[in-house]
This record gives C-alpha cells, structure tokens and sequence, in this order.
C-alpha cells in the first residue's frame, strides 16, 4: 500500500522477489540440509554458465547449518529436458505451450517470442544479463 502496486519496476524488483520468495524460502530450508533446484548451464551464460551439479549454497547456509544445494540438471540442455518429459510422460506447467518458457510471477513473466533466450520473459522490462531473483545468488559459492 505504501509503495504502490507496481513498484517492482523502480527498485529492479529485487525487494518485491525478497518479500515473496527469497523471505519464504529461507525460512523453510532453515529446516533442511539440502534442497534440489531444476537450474541449467544453459539458461543464462552470465549467472548459470558455471552452475555445478552439487554445492554448498552460498545464499542460504548460515554460521551453523551448511545447506547443501543440488541442481541435477544443471549440464542438460532445454532440448533434454523436453525430450525427458515427452519420453516420460512427465506433466508441465500449461503455460509453456503458451510462450511462457521461464514462468515467473505476474506480472513480471511475459511469453519470449521465437528466438528469445527462455528468461528474457523474465524481469522484461531490465538489462538481459542478469535477470536472477535472489534465490540462487551465485557469487561466492564453493562448488563441490
């Protein structure tokens, strides 16, 4: 109410994600020793290029609890992916099928045309190469 409905896009939404994600999940992986993120190589070469498959989470673990995070996918491409799901029969997100490729919040999600790297519907209205929300900060993470 103090800021305004739409005053994600002044600050670079960073505090609206800390407020409705990052907030959230810190609170639930305080219970936990690991978690499993679906994060690829593939997505964005400026924040994701030298993702690993297991670390030590960088954002999230504290002076007294080592959070450990895995990112199975991390060297598939979008292509494997896919091809998994249609070979598995595996449900998804409805959306794809609409153009949304990196399905976010509304309204900061918009479909990527043809061509597009899948997160440019992500944060549409900010500079390409680093649309990340704060849950996976990747500066100053020890990979394993």
């Amino acid at each position: 109410t103090e800021k305004g409905m739409f005053s994600f896009f002044a600050d670079g939404h960073q505090e609206c994600c800390a407020i409705r994600k990052v907030e959230p999940l810190r609170r639930k992986l305080q219970q936990l020793d690991a978690w499993i993120t679906g994060q690829r190589q593939d997505q964005s070469a400026n924040t994701r290029a030298a993702l690993p498959v297991v670390q030590e989470d960088g954002l999230f673990s504290t002076a007294t609890q080592r959070l450990v995070k895995f990112n199975p996918l991390s060297h598939w491409t979008s292509a494997q992916v896919w091809q998994y799901i249609r070979d598995n029969d595996v449900p998804y997100n409805e959306l794809h099928e609409q153009g949304f490729i990196s399905i976010g919040c509304e309204p900061c999600t918009r479909p990527v045309l043809p061509n597009q790297a899948e997160r440019e519907g992500r944060w549409w209205w900010e500079e390409a190469a680093h649309k990340e929300c704060g849950l996976h900060a990747h500066h100053g993470i020890k990979p394993r």
